[in-house]
């Protein structure tokens, strides 16, 4: 699901003294029996038992390799991982995400994994997660974003469904068409927020940073036309915020009662959603020049300092690839395995609602890559939401604000 990413400030004392601190083993070669600790968040607040059952099938497979797990709420996990890495007591194993990742192996306290096979996980989340041509750590997880929409208002306006040519002007098109204000039907729904914000500058060409992360680099035709797509459709297709848009579970409760024609959210939102007596479905989002989903990822990292590098690259890949992870996941309804093999994911693409669930693994093969907003993260998101919120009021223009904006980050980074 979608997490609100740590500030790099969480994770910059990592560097010297994690160096220099010793973990709770030494480098070297394995030798008889040994135990491994994992430090996890994923299985927290529902999947111990789940995380449990992958760990004695991993034992079983391996009677020298005993996994000793600790798990953290994900609200806790980087405070503690950095007090563990500053001490030198951190686990063999542990999870990062794609948030705080750069961080962490920015630090060095991460080991390069060599020889992993590259054509057992999707690419692009894969990809997360190496530095300089080395892969650093290997997907457990992940989800991204994608369209649901309403094929029976779709039907009843004579609209065609979505398709993955579909870009902005279809949507928008679409949406003019499908909105009846009279019978309180919307035609879309996105939230005017920093994190659809930055995606849509990188659908529309653009891009949020500088490619060295120090400066903005939104205040540019892109950056305009992204702020006026978002923020555009408030009011027209979409409900405003005097119409309650932006409060807790409003899109969803409008699109569970059929209000609602396109819905740009997660598909963490698919269960949620349940049984509605209508007609439904989801596509990869549509772009302007080109495409890009947000995807939100976590992984597993080893530790330089392990004593048991060999155990502990063999419980990252049990986790990360084995076919009891894929088969525990799938059963529980857990975030989705970031694994290519299509048979193995079979019972997933084939439940419905929705039909077109091979459009959550579309969407991973143009991610929109979450910009390293450094210590001020919390500080530079609110203030572009902020933004984005003016104009869709009318309040602010967007050649004023959005190069106004655009200063006002350069600071921030810079802080």
């Amino acid at each position: 699901m979608k997490k609100t990413l740590i500030a790099a400030s969480a994770v910059a004392v990592l560097g010297a003294a994690a160096l220099t601190g010793c973990s709770s083993s030494s480098p070297g070669a394995d030798a008889g029996p040994v135990t491994i600790t994992y430090s996890n968040f994923i299985s927290n607040g529902g999947n111990e038992k789940n995380l449990k059952a992958i760990v004695a099938a991993f034992e079983k497979e391996n009677p020298g390799i005993t996994v000793n797990v600790q798990t953290a709420a994900y609200a806790d996990y980087f405070t503690k991982l950095q007090t563990d890495l500053a001490a030198g007591t951190q686990a063999d194993v542990f999870d990062v995400d794609a948030g705080n990742f750069a961080n962490i192996q920015a630090s060095g306290v991460l080991a390069p994994l060599t020889g992993v096979d590259a054509s057992t996980y999707r690419t692009s989340v894969l990809d997360t997660y190496k530095v300089g041509g080395s892969q650093y750590g290997l997907p457990t997880s992940f989800s991204d974003v994608v369209l649901f929409y309403n094929k029976d208002l779709f039907d009843a306006a004579g609209v065609s469904y979505p398709t993955a040519k579909w870009t902005w002007a279809d949507e928008k098109a679409a949406a003019e068409k499908l909105t009846k204000r009279d019978a309180g039907v919307w035609g879309d729904y996105q939230p005017v927020t920093y994190h659809e914000y930055y995606k849509a500058v990188q659908q529309a060409g653009g891009s949020f940073l500088s490619d060295g992360n120090s400066s903005a680099a939104f205040a540019s035709p892109a950056g305009r036309k992204a702020a006026d797509w978002i923020s555009g459709k408030s009011g027209s297709v979409m409900p405003t915020a005097a119409d309650g848009a932006g409060t807790a579970d409003f899109d969803k409760n409008l699109f569970a009662q059929g209000k609602l024609a396109m819905w740009h959210t997660g598909i963490w939102m698919i269960s949620l959603v349940g049984n509605v007596p209508f007609n439904w479905d989801i596509a990869v989002e549509p772009g302007d020049t080109q495409k890009a989903s947000a995807t939100f990822s976590n992984a597993v990292v080893i530790s330089k300092d392990s004593k048991h590098q060999d155990a502990a690259r063999k419980w990252a890949d049990f986790l990360t690839s084995s076919k009891t992870m894929v088969d525990t996941r799938l059963a529980a309804g857990w975030e989705l395995p970031a694994i290519a093999d299509e048979s193995l994911l079979k019972p997933y693409l084939e439940k419905t609602p929705p039909a077109n669930r091979r459009a959550v693994f579309d969407a991973l093969e143009h991610i929109a890559v979450a910009p390293q907003l450094g210590t001020n993260a919390k500080q530079i998101q609110d203030a572009v939401t902020n933004t984005l919120g003016e104009i869709a009021a009318g309040r602010a223009s967007t050649g004023d604000a959005i190069p106004a904006l655009s200063t006002q980050v350069d600071t921030l980074l810079k802080k």
